[in-house]
């Protein structure tokens, strides 16, 4: 599980630069960005903050995100 105080700093790394870039946890095991919907797994309580896992799962809704998430090739 993330610590609360790690989740407070996360931002999403695409719209943190122009956006707030908050991240909503969702089922302990997704990062969703609140500005773009990028979703960015957690695997193994490390959350995997890639520009391209953002991208991988954005068009997906939330309750078709697989849980657990996969690992990222």
């Amino acid at each position: 599980m993330i610590k609360q105080d790690l989740l407070n700093i996360l931002r999403c790394p695409v719209c943190v630069k122009e956006e707030k870039g908050n991240l909503t946890l969702f089922k302990d095991t997704w990062l969703v960005c609140n500005d773009c919907n990028r979703k960015y797994p957690i695997v193994e309580d490390i959350p995997v903050m890639l520009i391209t896992q953002g991208d991988l799962w954005q068009p997906f809704s939330l309750n078709d995100l697989p849980i657990p998430p996969p690992r990222p090739e």
